[in-house]
């Protein structure tokens, strides 16, 4: 379901006016709901609110087929609105083909890739955390979790 749909059902709108990220000297990370062109509201969409924001964006795609098309898809979408994009970072199995046809054809960096976590709890979390980390210096960013 879109963002759009939930409010609908909620009986509010979603508007961008007045927006705004909490004050804090820590890295933060803001998640979307669904994709780049996701509907938020009549006439917004995700990537309206991620331009509000004016952080770099992390494309976040799986691996499986129709991956190469999505990622490339997104990567358009945000360099026509003229958003600053990190890079990509793959979840699910690893895909060296699918990975080298995003960098070469998406002209990005892939900075990370993570595993489906199955249970996702934190325990799982912390084990990842310790082992894997996007490349955010590769990127021109801090490490994720070092300010």
């Amino acid at each position: 379901m879109s963002p759009q749909a939930a409010a609908r059902l909620e009986g509010v709108a979603i508007m961008l006016g007045g927006f705004s990220l909490p004050g804090s000297s820590r890295p933060v990370i803001v998640e979307g709901a669904g994709g780049v062109l996701a509907p938020l509201g009549e006439g917004l969409v995700m990537a309206d609110l991620m331009g509000c924001l004016g952080l770099p964006v992390v494309v976040v795609a799986g691996t499986a087929l129709g991956t190469i098309n999505h990622s490339l898809l997104s990567l358009e979408a945000l360099r026509s609105r003229g958003l600053e994009i990190a890079g990509v970072v793959f979840c699910g199995a690893p895909d060296a083909a699918n990975r080298e046809a995003v960098e070469r054809f998406g002209e990005v960096a892939v900075i990370g890739e993570i595993p489906i976590l199955d249970p996702l709890d934190a325990a799982a979390m912390a084990a990842l955390g310790a082992k894997e980390r996007p490349r955010f210096p590769e990127a021109g960013y801090a490490e994720a979790g070092h300010g």
